[in-house]
């Protein structure tokens, strides 16, 4: 057993709390993601961290899993700090940091979710997971699920890359391919999910894989030494991580670990070919059928489950949700790689074209210091480079 100090599940909404003893999946009081609540009222001084395994698993208190014999880990997290400074030099930026998710084992911040998620899953008995994914959450799903011996079921649209299609099956999952974009796969998984009894793991659409993402905040303060970017910029589809990094930062506020004054402005960034969530924080009338593909193919994602957990980090942290030309992707991509030499997937051009966007519109200044997450591996995408 480890000390785990999760308590329940709580509908954001209108709190009815849901047993954390039990297979869940999201709050059909109010159709809400389900948060997870922590007892923060004792814990432990932020510097017994140190010498901790090198991994999420060092923030275990503040993880829902009760029983480390359900562990599922590959070895995810603590992934590096990188201070980009060259490219801050040619724009003039005092201070641009990068936190580098690709080099998780299945590469990217997807292997934090779903380690988490498959784990819980694990302890709660399920023998058999289907998911639809626009590419990086299906090698990682299809990984873990064959770590810890789970049957698994992925669906990916057509038009996402090859090499994401053959990692699935490399790890011995059934895979399902489908035209369309997300949306399509997970009216998919939905049926396989109500004919075969299999636990449907989309995102959101289950608890836990915000949490195993969570700990991407846990690590930005702790290795930054507490003291936090005025900045972060999140490149957003469904928007698990932007939520679950700021989850973070509330909990360690609640602790005395971060001051609430000290809290950075939350950037959520989208392609123009696809934003939702920009459109409904901007009360702009949108369906799913009038968003089309992009080149970062997890920013193509046309209904955000999440959408109303984002527009309130946005709004608590005094940040901004905002899109930008799908044209420019590869290309500023390709800027930060050649300026930094960084393998980056590219939702990582959208989200630096972002940051010249907001300072151009003086929303933020080139003396803030300024935190981008590089999400995934550019090996995976490189076809889409030509």
């Amino acid at each position: 057993m480890i000390n785990s100090k999760a308590k329940n599940l709580n509908c954001p909404t209108c709190s009815k709390v849901y047993d954390l003893t039990e297979l869940n999946t999201f709050a059909t009081c109010c159709h809400q993601p389900l948060e997870v609540t922590y007892d923060l009222s004792s814990t432990f001084d932020k510097s017994e961290l140190k010498g901790r395994e090198n991994s999420m698993w060092r923030y275990s208190e503040f993880l829902p899993l009760k029983n480390l014999e359900h562990k599922v880990s590959l070895g995810e997290g603590m992934t590096p700090i990188l201070d980009l400074k060259r490219i801050a030099k040619t724009y003039g930026y005092s201070k641009i940091l990068l936190k580098n998710e690709e080099l998780n084992p299945t590469g990217s911040f997807k292997s934090r979710g779903l380690s988490m998620a498959i784990s819980m899953a694990k302890g709660l008995g399920v023998t058999e997971i289907v998911m639809p994914t626009a590419g990086n959450a299906g090698g990682a799903l299809s990984a873990y699920c064959a770590a810890a011996g789970i049957k698994c079921t992925v669906i990916m649209p057509a038009i996402t890359p090859e090499i994401f299609k053959k990692e699935v099956k490399f790890y011995g999952a059934e895979l399902i391919v489908l035209d369309g974009l997300i949306d399509k796969c997970g009216q998919k998984a939905v049926e396989i999910q109500k004919a075969t009894g299999a636990f449907n793991m989309s995102t959101l659409k289950e608890p836990y894989r915000l949490q195993g993402k969570k700990t991407m905040g846990f690590e930005i303060a702790e290795q930054l030494n507490w003291e936090l970017p005025d900045v972060i910029v999140y490149p957003t589809g469904g928007g698990t991580g932007l939520i679950a990094i700021w989850t973070a930062f509330q909990e360690m506020v609640q602790m005395g670990w971060l001051d609430a004054k000290d809290l950075p402005k939350m950037v959520a960034v989208q392609s123009s070919s696809c934003c939702p969530v920009v459109d409904f924080i901007n009360d702009r009338p949108n369906t799913p059928e009038s968003y089309g593909e992009s080149v970062a193919f997890g920013l193509a994602v046309p209904v955000a489950f999440g959408k109303d957990l984002i527009a309130r980090v946005i709004k608590e942290s005094n940040g901004y949700c905002v899109s930008v030309d799908e044209a420019v992707i590869v290309p500023k991509t390709s800027e930060l790689a050649q300026k930094e030499g960084v393998a980056m997937a590219p939702e990582a051009g959208a989200i630096w074209q972002a940051v010249l966007n907001l300072t151009d519109e003086g929303k933020i200044s080139k003396e803030d210091k300024i935190l981008l997450l590089n999400t995934g591996n550019s090996l995976k995408y490189l076809d889409s480079f030509d």
